[in-house]
């Protein structure tokens, strides 16, 4: 969790940076290889990265002795709401690695791979420093589920030239996040990241993308599978007991939606910033109504459900 911390931190300060440059006038895709925005986005990222580096040291790794390196199976956590996580995130770095590419003037084949793959190398390197850590180790879980983000960003790149099934995230408090805050997060913000119990991942499907020219079906409009799981006080099993209170008997159980979607980045305005703050924050699944099957209480409809 404290990996998926730090990727969502990465995330919103690269969608701050994109933005930032972006507002100052730089929305025209270069013709031509662009050598000083190239210089300026390599060092905006590597200092990035290297911030987030350091701070992952300071706020976790420094506190467990180092070790040989070693992996870890941690496939069977938390239901895999941590892979599915992984892969999303790893998708939308790239995402936005294609883009800035794209937008410095790297030629078309050559901003999808490297840019694509930005979101799976930035993840893995953090499962490096695990492996060294006698508290972690490497996952291949994991960096499998880093390396599926990056293929589906890329593949879809290649395929269609277009994001057609873009991978989003959403989250509402869990009641499981009151019984172990210590675990889930004892404030909105820890919780946006640790509660895995109210966080969803999803599929979001742009309809009109897969039909005709004539269908009368919005540009817009998506359609989303979602993916959850509730019941959750421990990564593997849940406790009996939390600083001396008796904790519920929770059911582990996964959760599946259906639910409508809005493609942020097919609703175009006049204002090209605004677009490109739309573009950014397309990662979020919109609030709609869905419904819900898991086998615990079988089928839910949830007239407005994020």
């Amino acid at each position: 969790m404290r990996q998926r911390l730090f990727q969502f931190l990465i995330f919103l300060c690269l969608s701050a940076s994109l933005n930032s440059t972006f507002a100052q006038g730089f929305f025209d895709v270069s013709p031509t290889f662009n050598k000083s925005r190239m210089t300026g986005v390599a060092v905006a990222a590597g200092a990035g990265y290297v911030f987030s580096m350091a701070g992952l040291y300071e706020l976790w790794y420094k506190n467990y002795p180092e070790s040989k390196f070693h992996f870890f199976n941690d496939n069977g956590e938390w239901l895999q709401m941590d892979k599915a996580g992984h892969c999303g995130i790893a998708y939308n770095l790239g995402l936005y690695g294609i883009d800035v590419l794209t937008w410095v003037g790297m030629k078309k084949n050559s901003a999808i791979w490297y840019g694509g793959m930005i979101g799976a190398v930035f993840n893995t390197s953090f499962e490096v420093m695990d492996g060294f850590s006698s508290e972690y180790g490497f996952s291949l879980g994991d960096v499998s589920a880093n390396f599926l983000g990056a293929a589906i960003v890329i593949g879809e790149q290649l395929a269609w030239g277009q994001q057609r099934i873009e991978l989003k995230f959403s989250y509402t408090h869990s009641a499981e996040a009151d019984l172990r805050p210590d675990l889930l997060g004892n404030n909105y913000g820890h919780n946006l990241i640790e509660d895995y119990n109210g966080i969803s991942d999803w599929a979001s499907v742009n309809v009109n993308s897969f039909l005709n020219r004539k269908s009368v079906v919005p540009n817009w409009l998506n359609l989303a599978f979602g993916y959850g799981a509730q019941g959750m006080l421990g990564a593997r099993v849940n406790p009996t007991s939390y600083n001396g209170t008796d904790l519920p008997d929770l059911d582990r159980h996964r959760q599946y939606y259906l639910s409508l979607d809005v493609d942020l980045s097919q609703i175009n305005t006049k204002s090209k910033a605004l677009n490109t703050v739309l573009d950014l924050m397309n990662f979020i699944k919109i609030i709609a109504p869905s419904v819900e099957y898991n086998r615990y209480t079988k089928w839910l409809f949830h007239p407005l459900a994020f």
